[in-house]
Parts: C-alpha cells; structure tokens; sequence
C-alpha cells in the first residue's frame, strides 16, 4: 500500500533486504487513496478515504461515468509512487481482490506493462485441498468471484503477464494458523501456488482487521516445522519474479 501509514517504513525495510521480493498492493477501496480527494470525487467519501462500499464502486464503474477516469488515475499514481521506491516490482495485486472488477482489470492491464507489471495474483482457491486438510472447512461458493478470477487470469496469459495457477489464503484469511499452512505445504497441487498471509508482531494495531490473528500468522511462517516441509516438498520457492527468470 503505496499510500499506507507505514509505507515509507516498509520501503525502507524492504531496502535493507534485498533478496527481498516486493509487489504493489494496490487500494482502491477502504484506504488511503494516493491522488488528493478532489482529483477522484467519486472514489471517496466525505473523510476524504477511498470509500469502503464494495458494491456501490463496483457497481459505478460498470456504468460510462467520470470514476473510470479516476480508477485509472489513482492507479496512475500508484505504480508512480512505487517507481520513485526504487524497489523493483515483483507482483501487483489489489486490495479485497478488487482487481478481479472488470473495469479495474481493463485499466491494470493497460497501465501496468507501462511500469514493468510481469505478474499479477488472479485469486482461485482449491477447495477441494482446504476440505481434505481440514473436512470441518466451509467454504462459500462465489461463482461471480470465480468467474471474474478466471477471467482475470485468462486475461494476464493473454497479455503475456504471469499468473500463479492457484492461490492459498482466501477462505482462511486471516487464520493462516500453522497446522494449515503446513497441510497446505502436505498437499501442494502441481504448478505455481501463491500462498499469503497476513503477520505483524500485534493483533490490535490501528487499522487491524477484526477477528485477524496476525500474530498466529507470523508464527506459522518462522515455525521450523513448515521451513522443513517446505524443504522436504521440494518446491522451488522465491516470488514471481524467480519464476519468470527460469
């Protein structure tokens, strides 16, 4: 998040390591938008943030309106605001997944190629995985969601922009606890699997998500348990920038 409270902290971590692979998440709903407020009237509320009604932004940019413009804009000046970092772009992904909106994918791909995008995160879950490693396991069937994920996908390959064939950290985000990342790690599919999750040292910071367990999250990622799985899965591991240099 370019615009994000701590970017400038997180820009300067991420130069102290620079094995490190970084992506631009973009945000175009619920956040801080990069362009003043009145430059994108229709993508902000009074306070002056990007609004965080979903489906009425969605729904306005499906119609001919002046917020396509400033959907292009605010991404505009995101990659701008990424390039001045000086970090070079691993991934682009969206806030709530709303690059999976028709029209916000139209404009990611016209834009992005411009500031070197090669790989975008196009959200398809295997279910059927989460369900064998945890039966208890609900997961909602968004057919909409879905649609617009293959689509979105469909779309990156046409446009020579590289995607992970499926993604881990949708039904549990938020509680990527260890026992489900190391089931997950246990039954890998075949191809490129992104799996994300959410750490920090705290789970009642500004701004947290409600019910988020990020401090479980982080401890799944430093357990020695899941660094020996992923060592004994013989996966190649790195961010998507590893993949394509292959």
């Amino acid at each position: 998040m370019v615009s994000g409270a701590a970017a400038d902290d997180a820009v300067a971590r991420a130069r102290r390591l620079p094995s490190l692979r970084v992506g631009l998440h973009l945000v175009l709903v619920d956040g801080r938008p990069t362009l003043p407020a009145r430059e994108i009237r229709d993508l902000v509320g009074a306070d002056g943030l990007l609004r965080d009604d979903l489906l009425m932004t969605g729904l306005r940019l499906l119609l001919p309106s002046s917020a396509r413009r400033q959907v292009a804009a605010e991404i505009t000046a995101q990659f701008e605001a990424f390039r001045a970092t000086g970090l070079a772009l691993d991934h682009v992904n969206a806030h709530h997944h709303f690059h999976l909106h028709p029209r916000v994918a139209a404009s990611l791909f016209d834009i992005g190629p411009r500031y070197g995008m090669r790989s975008v995160r196009a959200p398809r879950e295997p279910t059927r995985i989460l369900q064998h490693i945890e039966p208890s396991t609900e997961v909602r069937s968004d057919w909409l969601l879905g649609a617009c994920a293959r689509r979105l996908q469909t779309r990156a390959r046409q446009c020579n922009v590289n995607t992970p064939d499926q993604v881990f950290g949708l039904a549990w985000s938020g509680a990527m606890t260890q026992p489900r990342v190391e089931g997950i790690l246990r039954n890998l599919p075949e191809g490129m699997s992104e799996i994300y999750v959410h750490p920090a040292t705290r789970n009642d910071f500004a701004e947290a998500a409600h019910g988020y367990r990020y401090v479980d999250e982080l401890a799944a990622l430093t357990a020695s348990s899941v660094s020996e799985l992923v060592r004994a899965s013989g996966a190649r591991t790195g961010g998507f920038h590893d993949f394509l240099a292959s």
